[in-house]
């Protein structure tokens, strides 16, 4: 009786951790992306490009412990 509702609950967690991972990925790389291709200087921004994915990966994987965690 007690796991009837936690399929759903866990899914619906699943999907609210992917779509805040999509829209942080979003409003990060967008503008970097933008800064990089319209700016001079924005050639200096690939540099930490690398970095900025690794804190996605990083993001994305926490979000997942979060989602996939038994509900209390």
């Amino acid at each position: 009786m007690h796991q009837s509702w936690l399929r759903p609950l866990q899914r619906s967690r699943l999907y609210l951790a992917v779509a805040v991972w999509l829209g942080c990925a979003f409003l990060i790389v967008l503008p970097l992306v933008w800064l990089i291709n319209n700016r001079d200087w924005g050639v200096a921004l690939m540099l930490i490009m690398p970095v900025v994915v690794y804190g996605l990966m990083r993001l994305a994987r926490r979000l997942e412990r979060w989602a996939r965690a038994p509900a209390r």
